[in-house]
């Protein structure tokens, strides 16, 4: 039977992914890895009984498959693994052959590894791959989600930017004149918004207000990343950059640098608000919305660097760090889950952060309302991205889509890398040339990512 016909026996399965093995007698080593990629990746189905040769499936069957599940059962639940796994266990019967299917869940701390931190896995298109050790560092910090910039440092006030301070104070008087905040003085001002506690800094009063030489104390690297490129890639830009923007002291400064430069870059049709032009357009809102979520859902301790692109025709916001959850469950409701929540807060004070969740509708809603695409979200276990395209898909994209169109014609289960290598383009770009395919409904993919294919409905 082939893919299809082996998804339609087990009807009740939500096939997100899933790894078959030819199990009869006992548990194989060999779906330790499984295990750990399911739960640091995505969750899956791990399926014993069922024998694949190339892209077919032969059902076969287990013996004695309540010592088998018992086993595996009791497996996730020793120190086999770092922490306790529990599995969603079901049973079927195919001409007395029993099939096995276990569902491992995504887990909320990873990463998750079995005898030894480096046996990490994570799985991808191709098959289950070890986590390198700073993607397991990546995962750890991950794990601590929303509790990094709550953490004290040695600091004291003197070494914060009082220029910044002064700046930021003077920005709420100005929004809001009659705030309580406005007669505090700066340590009670400070302890207030949290960037001082127990008087001491915490990390993100350090990161909003800290100086070149405080912050370079406990994050040596710190930079966020801002590069105009006169072209649609490094490839075809006549240099690699035309401009890179200077290194500001702290996030609150990076903020106005940023945003004075990166505004220039989006049409803002004239339009007056009293006698004054107005500026607060939804297609403007979107990118400082967007500016706003990379500032305070970065990881600072990454080596990634958050990083602006702006290409001619697109703005990219890379953010180190990846979402706390699936995009589409984030993009379901206001879900509040800050990376830094302090540093939420400080921005939500003077009115450029949302009250509640990550502002995507705001950013999603306002640049399709004017460029009339809508940004595309990508990422992986250590990063997310958010692209702006400026218009409709380019002359050059479109022949790329056709390329795709041909390659999966030729070879129904092409892999995403081996489409990204033919063509030329990441495998971000070719995952956003896939789905546009798919929402066009000019392909199809028939089962999930691992072991699926695809199927070319419409080739024009």
């Amino acid at each position: 039977m082939n893919k299809k016909e082996l998804i339609s026996k087990l009807q009740d399965i939500e096939w997100e992914d899933f790894e078959v093995k030819e199990v009869k007698f006992e548990v194989p080593n060999n779906c330790l890895e499984t295990i750990s990629a399911f739960s640091n990746t995505a969750g899956g189905w791990l399926i014993f009984g069922v024998k694949q040769v190339k892209h077919k499936f032969e059902i076969t069957g287990v013996n004695n498959p309540e010592k088998i599940e018992q086993n595996l059962t009791t497996l996730l639940q020793t120190e086999k693994f770092n922490q306790k796994i529990t599995p969603i266990c079901k049973k079927y019967n195919f001409n007395k052959n029993i099939v096995l299917a276990f569902y491992i869940p995504l887990s909320e701390r990873k990463p998750v590894y079995f005898n030894t931190l480096k046996n990490s896995f994570i799985g991808t298109g191709s098959g289950d791959r070890r986590l390198s050790s700073e993607e397991i560092d990546s995962l750890f910090r991950q794990s601590a989600y929303g509790t990094k910039d709550k953490e004290l440092t040695k600091l004291k006030i003197d070494d914060l930017d009082i220029t910044a301070i002064r700046q930021y104070r003077q920005y709420l008087k100005n929004i809001k004149p009659e705030h309580q905040y406005n007669k505090l003085s700066d340590i009670d001002f400070l302890t207030k918004i949290r960037a001082i506690d127990q008087r001491k800094v915490t990390i993100a009063g350090l990161l909003v207000f800290g100086t070149d030489d405080s912050i370079a104390s406990i994050i040596t690297d710190f930079k966020i990343d801002y590069l105009e490129i006169f072209g649609t890639s490094y490839e075809d830009a006549p240099k690699r950059y035309e401009f890179r923007l200077a290194d500001y002291p702290n996030i609150f400064q990076y903020f106005f640098a940023i945003y004075e430069r990166i505004i220039k870059k989006i049409d803002i049709p004239f339009k007056l608000n009293g006698a004054f032009r107005e500026e607060n357009q939804p297609q403007v809102k979107a990118i400082r919305e967007a500016l706003v979520n990379l500032l305070i859902h970065s990881d600072y301790f990454s080596p990634m660097k958050p990083r602006i692109r702006i290409f001619t025709n697109r703005i990219e916001f890379l953010n180190p760090g990846a979402l706390p959850k699936p995009f589409d469950e984030l993009q379901k409701g206001d879900i509040s889950l800050p990376r830094n929540p302090l540093i939420t807060k400080m921005f939500r004070i003077i009115d450029l952060a949302e009250n509640a969740g990550y502002g995507f509708d705001k950013m999603f809603n306002g640049w399709q309302s004017y460029y009339s695409n809508k940004p595309i979200v990508s990422g992986d276990i250590d990063y997310y991205k958010i692209e702006f395209y400026y218009k409709e898909i380019p002359e050059t994209v479109k022949k790329t889509t056709q390329k795709l169109i041909e390659l999966i014609q030729d070879n129904p289960y092409i892999t995403r890398s081996e489409l990204s290598l033919m063509i030329g383009i990441s495998e971000d770009g070719t995952k956003w040339n896939l789905s546009k395919l798919q929402k066009e409904n000019k392909i199809k993919r028939i089962g999930p990512d691992k072991g699926g294919h695809w199927e070319v409905v419409n080739k024009k």
